[in-house]
């Protein structure tokens, strides 16, 4: 494969890098203690750009861009930290435009593309042994009509999001709905979280929904939710990735800035060694997100590189992030520094779409063990 960038992806690049830095810089730590969690004036903002329809088609709003552009631009983000439902909502819509119906479609992408519309997936399901006080799935057919109850757990931005895509287990097995967050049986809570970043739990009681509600073939979801944690581990890969090269930048110039003992900590070689493993670590990611965005968007069996890069930025984000703190010192902990964000937003990166083990686990099962 070829890790050339076109002329597009570059000004795509461009554009992104000198936006993010006027408006994004220092917005997470502004955000994190609003009740929204995001920014809607920049979410608006980014809309304009096309960056929300990236990957659409041009007859709902979109510039008709490549998944190998949208990890680009998620890339990007990762360097800021930028924070908003973005991969979350992206990932949704391509699941509407791949296996939602017309009606689906017209309705939802071109809103989705203006900034008027969230999406969130609500797939997580409780372990019912470790809480009694959930909802516990039902799922069931009254006039005609579906009637849904459950609780799913870290819905990304579920506050603020218009629509969830739902999996509920029918007569006809699993199938994805596309449900109004609006609901008068809906209830929404923001959970606590290291990063700051609003998952929310979300409980459903007897909310009704119709057929044409389903996204694909009732009973066929399997497939569906799989495509969705695919592309949802992979951006969070090029986040990842993102985070981590701003990390290692920030790191290499305090370690060429700070003196001790009359030298700069740059010159001793542990600092150097431990620069050089987070420079490892860092291109390892990108090398393995890139492939597989490749072969995405060239729509080649990507599985195992999927998982591959997912399982490795998920355990290097741990790696990097820690020894960026500990280069910092007691720098890298303070609030006012972006040391910190950077190292709490790794840990929920982490989890999201899969941490290292689950990944790994994928992997094996590719190499047919």
């Amino acid at each position: 494969m070829d890790f050339d960038l076109s002329e597009s992806q570059n000004m795509l690049l461009d554009t992104a890098k000198k936006f993010l830095e006027k408006e994004a810089k220092g917005l997470a730590r502004q955000v994190e203690k609003t009740d929204a969690g995001y920014s809607p004036e920049l979410w608006q903002k980014i809309a304009e750009l096309g960056w929300i329809g990236l990957v659409f088609p041009e007859q709902y709003g979109g510039i008709e861009g490549t998944f190998q552009d949208l990890v680009l631009l998620v890339e990007e983000m990762g360097k800021a930290v930028f924070p908003g439902p973005f991969t979350t909502t992206a990932i949704s819509g391509l699941s509407i435009l791949d296996h939602g119906n017309s009606s689906q479609k017209d309705a939802f992408i071109p809103a989705l593309t203006d900034g008027e519309l969230i999406i969130s997936p609500a797939l997580i399901k409780p372990d019912p042994l470790m809480n009694e006080s959930i909802v516990h799935d039902q799922a069931s057919m009254k006039n005609g009509k579906y009637l849904l109850s459950g609780t799913r757990l870290f819905v990304p931005f579920g506050h603020v999001a218009g629509r969830f895509i739902y999996e509920a287990d029918t007569d006809k097995g699993k199938t994805l709905f596309l449900i109004d967050a609006g609901n008068p049986g809906i209830r929404c809570l923001p959970l606590d979280s290291i990063a700051g970043d609003k998952p929310c739990e979300v409980v459903l009681e007897g909310v009704e929904v119709s057929e044409e509600d389903i996204i694909g073939t009732p009973g066929k979801a399997e497939k569906i939710i799989k495509q969705i944690n695919t592309r949802g581990a992979l951006l969070e890969s090029a986040y990842i990735c993102g985070m981590l090269e701003q990390v290692l930048k920030m790191t290499v110039e305090y370690a060429n800035e700070r003196e001790q003992f009359g030298d700069k900590i740059g010159a001793l070689q542990c600092i150097q060694h431990q620069c050089a493993d987070m420079a490892t670590d860092t291109d390892q990611v990108k090398f393995l997100t890139y492939e597989a965005a490749w072969k995405l968007s060239k729509g080649l069996p990507a599985d195992k590189e999927v998982s591959m890069a997912k399982s490795w930025a998920s355990d290097a984000s741990r790696r990097v992030c820690l020894l960026g703190v500990k280069i910092h010192g007691g720098t890298g902990v303070m609030e006012e520094h972006d040391m910190q964000i950077y190292f709490r937003k790794a840990k929920a990166e982490e989890l999201a779409f899969g941490d290292g083990d689950f990944h790994r686990e994928i992997v094996a099962t590719q190499l047919g063990l």
